[in-house]
């Protein structure tokens, strides 16, 4: 699935910069890590590992620093109190010093096989590349009558971010996507919650950069629990989805 305007001229990059938002992740992240580490390493990627965290009690940041006592490309950025994930990317993004920057969730709901078609559409030319859960069914795991109910909320409001911004998207909210490290400099995002991952496709779309969306497989966490209150955030997200779709409408009017 695909949304084009314009697009830069760029080489192919093998230098990656993968952020990692953590809250609570101590066990998930001893898992993670490793396998980034591994897949890149085999591909023969220049890569570093941005692991953002929020004081976890749980003892994550010293986790991610014994990671980088093994690997010695982890960063950890510890931020003294919760602003959001919209605020943890947007540190992470802002401190990655690669071409490539790609964020995901660290709580492994998602393959990090993935990655690798990432950065293989940037590759190709891209400036952003979008994690779709819904481009079949199959790519959205639902073993758990919890994980249904997360897959159908999900599925509805992208249809209705859809609807809303004109935008040929599917997955507007999933935290597993891709960025030219140069499109990330030109956007200027400000929500400190997930709404950032709807404001940054709204930006590189108004700013014409060229975006497609691949399908990712997405499952239920192993450890720990979901930071996200459906029944809090979901209201809140559609307010911000109504702002952002109707100021991107109206500048496609003015052009």
């Amino acid at each position: 699935m695909e949304t084009t305007k314009q697009t830069s001229s760029k080489k192919p990059s093998k230098s990656i910069s993968i952020v990692l938002p953590t809250y609570n992740e101590n066990k998930n992240i001893e898992i993670l890590i490793p396998e980034i580490e591994n897949l890149l390493l085999k591909n023969k990627y220049g890569f570093e590992i941005i692991v953002v965290d929020d004081s976890s009690p749980d003892g994550t940041a010293a986790a991610a620093e014994e990671m980088n006592k093994r690997y010695r490309n982890v960063k950890v950025i510890l931020r003294k109190k919760k602003e959001g994930i919209g605020a943890a990317l947007r540190e992470g993004y802002n401190r990655a010093k690669n071409d490539i920057i790609i964020s995901m969730d660290s709580d492994l709901s998602f393959d990090t096989k993935d990655i690798l078609r990432f950065i293989e559409k940037i590759n190709e030319g891209y400036d952003l590349v979008i994690g779709g859960r819904h481009g079949t069914d199959k790519n959205y795991e639902k073993k758990k009558f919890r994980i249904y109910v997360k897959w159908f909320i999900s599925r509805f409001g992208n249809k209705m971010n859809k609807f809303l911004s004109g935008i040929n998207i599917s997955d507007f909210t999933a935290n597993f996507r891709a960025i030219t490290r140069n499109a990330w400099k030109n956007i200027k995002t400000r929500e400190n919650t997930n709404s950032i991952l709807l404001e940054m496709i709204i930006l590189t779309k108004v700013k014409g950069y060229k975006i497609i969306e691949i399908p990712v497989t997405f499952k239920d966490r192993i450890h720990g629990e979901s930071k996200i209150n459906l029944a809090r955030e979901a209201p809140k997200f559609i307010l911000k989805l109504i702002k952002f779709s109707a100021k991107y409408r109206l500048l496609r009017m003015k052009e």
